[in-house]
């Protein structure tokens, strides 16, 4: 291929280090993945493909760095993505979580900007870590923000 990669492309090829034996460049790939998202140039239906990934890498078996990678990259998407609730929904439903990833899926709940977030993130109020009770009521007051009739989609 000559000339600079596409943003896909970059994405494309961390995706094939995912499935290395060597954590380091497991974690590794998923940092080009972050880096690719922040910069907001995929198109819209690649970063939701993208946003699905890391959805399912966050709630795998996987190594607790490895999943924290995937839900850093997916929070840093969402400042110039907005993904539909259908997308990140999976995740209302990691009850288990370590309380600092629970945190990162309150924050991406919390920017989809619809209504059917509201139960999942609500629950996490009165949660037993102080971090995650924190997380929840800032993601209450954004999907409380992004609220508007006309941006209410269903899952």
């Amino acid at each position: 291929m000559t000339g600079p990669m596409s943003s896909m492309a970059w994405i494309e090829s961390a995706w094939q280090e995912l499935d290395a034996p060597d954590a380091g460049r497991r974690d590794s790939c998923l940092e080009v993945v972050d880096d690719v998202l922040r910069t907001g140039l995929l198109a819209h239906d690649d970063a939701i493909r993208v946003a699905e990934r890391l959805v399912a890498v966050a709630l795998s078996g996987e190594s607790y760095e490895l999943r924290e990678s995937a839900l850093h990259a997916l929070c840093t998407a969402t400042t110039p993505y907005e993904f539909p609730y259908r997308v990140v929904a999976p995740l209302a439903a990691a009850d288990g979580m370590e309380p600092l990833l629970l945190e990162y899926v309150l924050g991406v709940l919390g920017s989809t900007g619809d209504r059917a977030a509201l139960p999942a993130v609500e629950r996490f109020l009165r949660h037993p870590h102080a971090g995650v009770r924190r997380e929840a009521a800032d993601a209450v007051k954004e999907l409380h923000r992004r609220l508007r009739p006309d941006r209410e989609r269903t899952a």
